[in-house]
Formats: structure tokens, sequence, C-alpha cells
């Protein structure tokens, strides 16, 4: 059997392991997007911070791990998938397979603005990236940041950490606006300011140009920012460009089944690039988290080798440290029609905790602040557990919610 895996993040390595568990004489070959060993995004902050060297972001530490294994390792990027013929366009081979797993994860999104191109215009998603950043960041670099999102937020510790003069621009009204609510984001934004970095809401750069050696981010209000490097993170898009013409089932990802294989038999799809059903909602979409994608690598590559597996659904929580401040989502935090919420708020302390109801079911939650709360509150609302008294309780004190978990756990043992 000739597996072929592309993309070498979390879920391609962990499939890559788990299919050589469950088809010990098989051919696997793991088709790497980048250069050198596969590495985590997700440890690319700790590198900035000076925490970790290189090779602490390598997904697996021993040098041998995938030789050992019989895993081929091959560097190159997919351009073509042939479905009729089985094979796959790579480095300007073709590689033919068996059974295919697409896990190529995601880029980022590029700005449309005139002057993107230019040198000192930077993305911070790759070891490359984050090598070039750390060629130039020193103490007085001037940074400007469009984008205050997941990666924009936990980037900064390790840019102030190099004593960079930091801006942020955010075109809406708040950051990380795709997992907390004003309130939330308003309060991270104080956090932010207090820790030196300047922060503009309700702008975005027009163009940028180079002038000197330094270039000129000129802003829609007719403002210009010089700066030393722009930082460009804006979000992530899934990689499917070589998919074009695969008769793959393409929405905003690949569409996948409940054993994450697509609209074409034999092919495969896990992590960013996959849109499978949420748990809570049964509605289709992405859910670009390192849990998700590495516990889809492994049910499909037990689907590849022949041992049925269900994935129940992806579940959506994030959590982010942003200068030393964790804050948190879970599932439906914008809350549901018709439901109800309770907060509790101490800006003093940048405490905040908002939960969101769904009849007897807790939906949905926000927090900063709160870090002993994580468990309990994915445990509660992945679980769809019925509140009972304690909903009750949760809405005239929603700190309680570590009381009202163990109630629920109690209940259900």
């Amino acid at each position: 059997m000739r597996y072929v895996i592309l993309g070498s993040g979390p879920a391609g390595v962990v499939a890559a392991e788990t299919l050589r568990k469950a088809d010990p004489s098989a051919e696997i070959t793991l088709v790497c997007g980048e250069a050198g060993p596969p590495y985590s995004r997700m440890a690319i902050p700790y590198l900035l911070r000076g925490d970790i060297e290189e090779a602490g972001t390598h997904l697996r530490k021993d040098a041998d791990h995938y030789a050992r294994l019989q895993i081929q390792l091959l560097q190159a990027r997919a351009t073509a998938v042939d479905t009729n013929a089985r094979t796959v366009d790579v480095g300007g081979q073709s590689l033919a397979y068996d059974r295919l797993l697409i896990a190529t994860g995601s880029r980022p999104s590029r700005e449309r603005i005139p002057g993107i191109d230019l040198p000192g215009v930077q993305a911070c998603w790759t070891l490359d990236d984050a090598r070039a950043i750390l060629a130039q960041a020193r103490p007085g670099t001037r940074i400007v940041q469009m984008g205050a999102g997941f990666v924009g937020c936990i980037i900064m510790e390790g840019l102030l950490s190099r004593g960079v003069d930091l801006t942020i621009l955010v075109r809406s009204g708040y950051m990380v606006r795709r997992m907390m609510n004003p309130t939330a984001s308003g309060m991270l934004r104080r956090w932010c300011e207090a820790k030196g970095v300047k922060i503009l809401t309700h702008t975005q750069p027009t163009g940028i140009t180079a002038e000197g050696g330094v270039l000129q981010v000129a802003l829609a209000d007719g403002r210009v920012l010089p700066a030393d490097i722009y930082l460009s993170a804006v979000g992530v898009d899934p990689n499917l460009d070589f998919l074009d013409g695969s008769g793959i089932a393409l929405a905003q990802g690949i569409v996948v089944d409940s054993n994450l294989q697509s609209s074409v038999p034999g092919v495969y799809a896990a992590g960013d690039v996959a849109e499978a059903t949420d748990c809570l909602t049964g509605k289709r979409q992405l859910n670009a988290i390192q849990p998700n994608a590495v516990e889809q690598g492994r049910i499909a590559a037990l689907n590849m080798a022949g041992r049925p597996a269900r994935f129940k659904g992806s579940f959506v929580f994030n959590v982010l440290t942003t200068l030393g401040l964790v804050s948190s989502s879970f599932g439906e935090w914008q809350g549901v029609p018709g439901g109800e919420s309770a907060e509790a708020l101490d800006e003093v302390r940048y405490r905040y905790l908002n939960l969101q109801f769904d009849g007897e079911r807790l939906a949905g939650a926000n927090t900063v602040g709160f870090t002993d709360h994580v468990g309990a509150l994915r445990g509660l609302i992945e679980g769809q557990v019925r509140l009972g008294v304690w909903k009750q309780r949760l809405m005239a004190d929603p700190t309680q919610i570590m009381h009202a978990y163990l109630a629920a756990a109690h209940s259900v043992a």
C-alpha cells in the first residue's frame, strides 16, 4: 500500500506515525512544503522570544525519528492532484498513491495594497519569516504590524522582548474579533497599551513606499508611519490552489465526511484544509487549531489503513496568551438566538468571564485572566452537560464555574 501525505505539520506527522503503526509494511511518503525537519508554527513565538532554539520548534526531537519509522520525507510542494490516475505532481515529478491525505495547512492572507512586495514587508508564519525578523529586530527597530488576530497577538511578546517600537493597526474596532466580544477585546487592548504597544483602531494602510531605506506606511486617514519592518498579520487561508481541476469537492475547505474522506474515494483531508462538522452545531466549518489537526490526522490515517474510525466533529476553542495575559473562547461564545448570558468583570485586575447559555446547557464562553477555568469550561460546553440548578447559580455568579463542573461530573459518574 502506498500512502502519500501532503503537508508535514501536526496533522501530517501524526497521520504518518499512525499509518506506520496500523500498516507496518506500507510505503509512506510525507511531502514537506518547506526545507528542514517538520516543525510547529505555534513554537515560533517562543523562538522570537529567545526561549528556544530552532531545534525546539521541531515536532519530533530525535534526528532519526522518521528514518527509524521508514517514513520518507520529500522536500517539495504539490502542484496538482490527478485523482483519476491517482498521482500527485510534486517538485517536477509524478508521485503515485493508493491513499492520499491532504494536510497542507494554511498560508498568510495577502493584503492587496501597493508596496506589499517591497523589501522589509514581512509575514510571520514560517521559520524563514522568523529568521528574517530575528535578523533585523533590535532595540529601537520600528515595526508597524497590520492585524491583531490570534497570530498577531501571540507574536507581540517576542517582538517586544527584542526592544522594538511596535505599532499595531486594527481595521475593525477591536482586537481578536473572531474569538472575543468587545468587552474582552477592550480589556486586551488596554493591557497591551500598558505594556508599551501603540494600537490604532479603525484604520488600515492604503499603500507602502520606501524612501532612503525606510518604509513609509500610508494610512487611510492621511497619516504616514515610518517603519523598518512592516509586518502583515491579517489572517490565513487554506492551501487549496493546487487542487484546481482535481474533482475534489471544495467549499471554504475540502468537504469531508465523518471518516474525513473527501468526495473522491481514497482521498482524505485533515487540519486547516478540512471542512468538517462542528460537534455542537453540526454546521460545516474550518477549525484551524492544532488539537483539531492532530485528532483529524489520527482519524484520517486509521480510515486510510482500513481501520474504521469516526471523527466526532470539531470543537471550536482558542486559548491565547498576549504579553502574559491569558484569554480564551469556547463554542458559541457570541451567544445563540433566544439564549441567556451572564458575566463577571474586574477591570482593575484584568479579569473577565462571559457565559452564554442555550436552555439548561452552557453553549459558549469568553474569558480573560481566568486561567483555572479552561478545563471546566471546555468540559461543560463540549460535553453539552445539562446544568440543572447550577444554571441559575452561574447566572448569579459566573465564577462558580468550577463548582458547577465538579457537580456535573459527580452526577454523571
